[in-house]
């Protein structure tokens, strides 16, 4: 019997098996002993904490936005669709059913309905992307040339107040009186 496997009875001080690992000295045979890293992976795994059994990891890409994933689910099953026609009907050929001719139009019809969803899918996404922005990292020029446009026009507008400031000002400074 291992270190691992001793439990204190309460009260007494003295250590005896407990059931678990009396079962597993059964099952291994009393003369077969336990090795010392086993014994010790045991008692370390008795005093871990609580681990969850997976961890959140956070994305490697951003959530594609709510109208292009709507259009792009919306193509997945209509091309799924499509293939599925598309199969019956080489089946239905193949066995020389009646259905073969209309299975073979409809996937015809399905195929280009197949491809509006996904020229809608690349549609969508680039008109989201065209209001909303580019998506730019910290690095971006894109991002640089904003920052450098939005400060020439707030340096642009605080010169012209100065203006209308000092004009307005301008105009009472050669009187003596505000009547």
């Amino acid at each position: 019997m291992g270190t691992a496997e001793r439990q204190e009875a309460p009260g007494i001080g003295v250590t005896t098996a407990s059931p678990a690992a009396h079962r597993r000295t059964e099952a291994r045979g009393p003369d077969i002993p336990v090795k010392p890293d086993v014994a010790r992976r045991r008692t370390a795994a008795r005093e871990e904490p609580y681990r969850p059994l997976w961890v959140e990891e956070p994305a490697r890409r951003r959530r594609l936005p709510d109208p292009v994933r709507t259009s792009a689910v919306r193509a997945v099953l209509i091309i799924a669709v499509t293939l599925l026609q598309a199969m019956v009907a080489f089946l239905c050929t193949l066995a020389g059913s009646w259905l073969a001719f209309p299975m073979v139009l409809s996937s015809v019809a399905s195929t280009v309905v197949a491809t509006w969803g996904a020229l809608d899918v690349w549609v969508t996404r680039q008109v989201w992307n065209q209001r909303h922005g580019v998506v730019s990292t910290p690095s971006s020029t894109a991002r640089a040339l904003r920052r450098e446009r939005r400060k020439a026009r707030r340096q642009a507008r605080l010169t012209e107040r100065a203006q209308e400031r000092m004009q307005r000002q301008g105009g009472r400074a050669g009187r003596l009186s505000h009547s």
